[in-house]
């Protein structure tokens, strides 16, 4: 019975999930019928191993939500994505625009714009450019998911990513976790999805297949269904999108670029130099959690570098906002149900880890041959598979089995940067199946569906990512992590 608890639970939770549900009630229920039918105590299954953990979460994650949230919404109001994007795009122009959206959608991402604002910023653009390249409108959702959601979420050194965070504070890794594999990985990535959309592209011209009707987007903003996807799905709530007012006047290119430089210099600053050198031997003290600085280095140095791109943005642009308490207001409000909902995904993890047949999905899992780093690839991918959220899935994995792989990993002599690296690539790759909230709003917003679009969504994004994973865990393998 506790078996078909675990999966009675999984089911529920992918079933309604899908039909947009909120989370927020979905996952309690989903873990009181897998304790329920595993003969659990309901009441201390949900207050006792449910909320606690997902508070655990939210406690030492949501500093990254509400930063990054508010940061993406001021890049937003001020024009800074519309600038950086609309000039890479000019100067790549026509004929390579599915290169300049792919760059343009990694570049602000990478600097830490939050997922969704990219989306909302980018997909008129792109309509725009792929109008007059004459390439069809149903390569936009996977050109912008390329750019977006593949090597700048999981695989680039140094990526602000609520992914490459979560596995921070329980590997004592920085952002910059295997940086050599990260690069290796985010080149095969982008290389493979690059070559398969110039392979679509060119096929399409060669039938004579033009970029199709014109269609509205569906308003995102305004359907529940399609904002509890979001939440469940990314770090940004939608609904926030439409608050704010835009700057009249946008900034230059240079000013527009310049918080994302500030965010990237500065975690790598932070992560490598300022942070190592710093005496943290008052973290062992109970009032500040008895923890250790490899424990909090890199949510610190992600914080700090989002903070200081916040300042900066606000410091160029104070005189342009027109409404700059509310875009700060729709800023922090965004991060709110985002990471409230991935915490309640974790709080479902917790009562499924323990329910007492939860050893036999353990001992399966590291049953896998290969050694621990492939072991963790497998649940990571299968949990944010049945999630359908990279970062759900991902902390349900580590903070189930994390101390038993570190535990390997050390028994191997592996570093634990490879498991990192792993870990985050393995989560941004079957994640991104047809029920994935980010799928589903996307395709939204550039106005396409499943049938249109998700062979190329599920090949440039589930199939390069697994290509890389598959390279990483070979390299790993074999040389170790560098």
């Amino acid at each position: 019975m506790g078996l078909l608890g675990i999966a009675a639970g999984l089911a529920l939770l992918i079933a309604l999930a899908y039909r947009g549900w909120s989370i927020l009630l979905l996952a309690p229920l989903a873990a009181l019928l897998a304790a329920a039918l595993s003969r659990e105590p309901l009441l201390a299954s949900w207050t006792q191993i449910f909320m606690p953990n997902a508070a655990g979460f939210f406690a030492q994650y949501f500093p990254l939500f509400l930063l990054g949230a508010l940061f993406g919404k001021l890049m937003e109001d001020t024009g800074s994505i519309k600038v950086i994007s609309r000039v890479l795009m000019d100067r790549l122009g026509m004929r390579r625009a599915i290169v300049s959206v792919v760059l343009a959608g990694a570049l602000v991402t990478y600097g830490g714009v939050s997922l969704f604002v990219a989306f909302f910023v980018i997909a008129p653009m792109a309509e725009d450019l792929f109008r007059r390249a004459g390439i069809p409108r149903r390569l936009m959702p996977a050109a912008i998911v390329l750019g977006t959601s593949t090597f700048t979420m999981s695989a680039m050194p140094g990526t602000p990513s609520i992914q490459n965070a979560i596995p921070m504070p329980i590997f004592g890794t920085t952002p910059f976790a295997a940086p050599g594999l990260g690069l290796i990985a985010s080149a095969i990535m982008a290389a493979f999805g690059l070559w398969w959309l110039a392979r679509a592209e060119r096929a399409a011209r060669n039938a004579g297949e033009g970029f199709g009707d014109d269609r509205p987007p569906r308003n995102v903003t305004e359907d529940p269904k399609l904002r509890e996807h979001a939440n469940a799905a990314r770090e940004f709530d939608p609904a926030e999108l439409a608050r704010g007012k835009a700057a009249a006047v946008e900034p230059s290119f240079v000013a527009a670029i310049a918080p994302l430089v500030t965010v990237i210099a500065g975690n790598m600053l932070l992560s490598l130099v300022v942070l190592p050198s710093m005496d943290a031997a008052f973290l062992s003290e109970p009032r500040w959690g008895a923890t250790t600085l490899s424990a909090v280095i890199g949510v610190w140095a992600v914080v700090a570098a989002l903070a200081a791109g916040i300042v900066l943005a606000l410091g160029l642009n104070y005189r342009r906002l027109p409404l700059l308490r509310d875009t700060i207001d729709a800023g922090v409000n965004a991060s709110v149900m985002p990471s409230i909902s991935v915490s309640s995904l974790v709080g479902f993890g917790a009562v499924i880890a323990s329910l007492p047949a939860f050893d036999a999905v353990r001992d399966w899992v590291l049953g896998i041959g290969g050694g621990p780093a492939v072991s963790l690839a497998v649940a990571t991918n299968i949990l944010s598979a049945l999630t359908g959220s990279a970062s759900g899935g991902l902390t349900i994995a580590l903070e189930a089995l994390g101390p038993t792989f570190i535990a390997r990993a050390h028994e191997a002599g592996i570093d634990v940067s490879l498991l990192h690296r792993v870990a985050v690539i393995s989560s941004g790759t079957l994640d991104t199946l047809p029920h994935n909230g980010a799928v589903i709003t996307l395709l939204a917003v550039c106005g396409t569906g499943h049938r249109e679009s998700y062979r190329d969504i599920a090949i440039v994004s589930i199939g390069g990512a697994i290509i890389a994973l598959v390279a990483i865990l070979l390299i790993g393998g074999m040389v170790g992590s560098f």
